[in-house]
This record gives structure tokens, sequence and C-alpha cells, in this order.
């Protein structure tokens, strides 16, 4: 296996992503785009998720293929984000067709930012209608990790988070490439260092190169979460993406095992605190001439998001008000 050529959710064929932020709020959206719509699920394995149209999401259930999903900063009021992103996508003609009307299929997932030090003070306007509808004009393969859209003001228990994104292409072809929004209840590294849980997963140097510490580390497995120090603002929200053809019960196994990435790069993640939950999306784009390998696509999924989680802590930047260090001031690289 080896990283897509950008090492970013858009190596998946047919996946566009688009970013906007305000500096002021401290707080962003990120808007995944299906080119055509495609194959979705979910799964939530936090105990405090925020959504919007996830229960369609289910393989029982009628609609096979989406539009577009929406990760928001804001809370609740994050979920304005994908109204503006639907508006959007009805007026260029996308949607799921009912008679003449176009209903466009937007699922969204917001994270707990709003006591991160930025102003707040939006009144009965909050920002994030606005926010989607600038993300959505602004899909691209390429964008920005880090300190960007949904994880412009995230942060972990001890150092600064962020938006990641990695990919990986399999030996037989298929493209699997994760986003995700690091806004974690736990943290990243391991103790006070500068390692990442997730280091037997990466590729090349692409969150430092740092591997394992050189010897056994006892705080590391010690129990650290923002309930203890700081207000409780937590949620991990991503998506992972193939071009592999899959049903709905498909994708929502390949959402299932890719929690395993989080477990893999978090400590501690899924907790009562969090609503860390994966979009699973397949576009279908390279042609299914077998059974796919549900193992091995569920595999690379979790490696996948391992990766992205801890890139995004890594690529975070400084910004004014910041509560926690980044991980570049914290271990000077």
């Amino acid at each position: 296996m080896n990283q897509g050529p950008k090492n970013l959710i858009t190596d998946v064929s047919g996946i566009l992503v688009g970013n906007a932020a305000d500096a002021r709020v401290n707080s962003g959206v990120t808007v995944v785009l299906c080119e055509q719509p495609a194959v979705a699920s979910v799964h939530v394995m936090g105990g405090a998720p925020g959504t919007r149209e996830t229960d369609l999401l289910a393989p029982e259930q009628t609609v096979g293929a989406i539009d577009a999903i929406v990760l928001s900063g804001g809370s609740a009021f994050g979920l304005d984000a994908a109204g503006s992103v639907m508006a959007s996508l009805a007026v260029a003609g996308r949607g799921f067709a009912i008679g003449d009307v176009r209903v466009p299929l937007v699922p969204a997932a917001i994270l707990f930012d709003l006591v991160n030090g930025g102003d707040k003070s939006w009144g009965e306007t909050p920002p994030y209608a606005a926010l989607g509808a600038e993300a959505l004009a602004a899909v691209a393969v390429d964008f920005a990790v880090g300190t960007a859209g949904a994880g412009a003001g995230a942060t972990t228990v001890n150092l600064k988070g962020g938006l990641g994104s990695a990919s990986v292409r399999l030996d037989d072809g298929t493209t699997v490439g994760a986003l995700v929004a690091v806004n974690a209840l736990g943290q990243a590294t391991m103790g006070d260092g500068p390692h990442f849980w997730a280091a037997p997963f990466e590729i090349g140097d692409e969150f430092g190169g740092l591997g394992w510490p050189s010897g056994p580390t006892p705080e590391a497995a010690a129990l650290r979460h923002k309930a203890q120090v700081l207000p409780i603002e937590n949620t991990t929200i991503a998506v992972i993406a193939t071009d592999a053809t899959l049903t709905k019960a498909e994708a929502k196994r390949l959402a299932i095992m890719t929690h395993d990435g989080f477990a893999r790069a978090l400590w501690p993640s899924h907790t009562p605190y969090d609503g860390d939950l994966v979009f699973a999306l397949a576009t279908g784009r390279l042609p299914r001439t077998e059974p796919v390998d549900m193992v091995a696509l569920g595999a690379a999924g979790a490696a996948c998001m391992a990766r992205a989680i801890a890139r995004g802590v890594y690529e975070a930047t400084k910004s004014p008000g910041d509560r926690v260090p980044t991980w570049r001031e914290r271990f000077g690289r």
C-alpha cells in the first residue's frame, strides 16, 4: 500500500472538499461534495453526537445515495451549514428527484468548540449557514489541513487539534481516503512526549516520522482528558471514502471498521462526552469485477483514519487566543 498522490481524501475519484472558517469566531465548516451521488452510511460510537439526516443512511432505508456531507464546528448551531449547502445544490439542480422537485441529501455532523476562546456573540445570526455556502463554493481537489474548515477551532486535551486527511492506494487499485476534524476529549500523543499513538501506521514522515519512543513510557497510558482540566468541548467527526463499488450495508461495515482508527490514534476515544462518528462514502468509480475484500478495505480505512487524525494535530497552526499549544510550538518541529 502507498499514499495517494496528494495524501488527501480527494485522491478518491469523485470527491471534492472545501473549507471555510471565521478567525474571529474561531470555528469553521468543511464540505465533502460527491461529484455524482455516492452510496453512503454512518456509524456513531461517541455518547454525545450532533447530527442531521443520518437516519436515512441506515442500510434498510430507501435512499441509496447522497450529494454531500458537512462537518462543522459550532455545536448544534453548526447544523445550519448543511441547510445552506442543500439550498445551493438545489439551485444547481442536484438532489433526489420527487416529481419536478429535487431534494439534495446532505447529512451533517458537528463538534463542540463554543468555549475555545473565539467570539461567539453572534446574536440571532450564527455564521454557519454563510460558512457552509462559502465552503461549498471552495470545493476542489486541493484543500488545507490543520487549522482549517471544521478543524479551525478544534483542540485535544494537551494540544491544538485540526482537520486531517490521508489516503492509500491498495494493491488491487482501490483508493481509500480519510478526512477528520479532531476535537477529542483525550489526546493524540503519548503522555507528555511528541510521539503519536498512530505512529505504526505512518507512511514516510507525514506527521513527523518519529515512530515509537525509544523505551517504555508508563505515563502514556495515564488517563488525561479535557473534563479534568477544561470545559468539556469535544467530538471527532470523520469521513472515510473509497472508489470501490459498495452496497449501503458494505458502506456501513466500512464505517464501523474505520472507527478502529480512532481507537489507534486517540486515548481515550468513543467516550460519553465525544460525539465520535464516521461517515462512509463509496463513489463506485472503480469498476467492480469481483467481490470487494471488506477485510482489506476496512483495515485500510482504519489505518488511513489513524494517520489522518495524527496529521490534523501535527499540521495545526497558532491562532490568537489559543488555549493550548500546537504540536509544532510544543515540540519545535
